[in-house]
């Protein structure tokens, strides 16, 4: 089997000059830096003293998910002659949390609105997104269940 390997550097940016002397000493901003990349300005959740206009890991988990599940629609399209003129998708991700704060994903549901052309087949466009969610490695890697309530529009 073959193997793909990714690799990221992370960097902390939040020591206001204490460290983390105490839990308002620092922010939650760091860095996420990929070989030949722009680099992703990230911080903790605003709910975690975190900078609201930095993404979190959260947002990143889900748009990730919804990344990977376009990237194969769009591919399953391309190879099934369904031609796609527009993609969207209005993903939501729902967390449980525990009473030491930690938490984690139940769920997620993407929502994509895909537009086709005439000549497209709509069904299969539809079918297309069960069999995107199975191949896409992402949505694999998870323990939670993502589902897929997709719109398709034919012009």
């Amino acid at each position: 089997m073959a193997a793909h390997v990714y690799k990221a550097k992370l960097t902390w940016t939040g020591n206001q000059g204490e460290g983390t002397s105490h839990y308002k000493a620092y922010t939650r901003d760091y860095d996420v830096a990929t070989e030949g990349k722009a680099v992703i300005r990230g911080s903790s959740d605003p709910n975690y003293f975190g900078d609201a206009t930095r993404h979190n890991p959260e947002d990143m988990l889900l748009a990730a998910l919804s990344a990977c599940h376009m990237l194969w629609y769009l591919h399953l399209c391309a190879v099934n002659r369904i031609v796609v003129t527009d993609y969207e998708d209005s993903a939501e991700g729902a967390m449980e949390m525990s009473p030491d704060g930690s938490g984690q994903f139940t769920v997620v549901t993407l929502r994509p609105q895909v537009t086709i052309t005439g000549e497209s087949d709509a069904g299969k466009a539809e079918e297309l997104h069960k069999r995107a969610g199975a191949l896409c490695n992402i949505a694999r890697s998870v323990n939670f269940p993502v589902g897929h309530e997709a719109t398709v529009t034919v012009v």
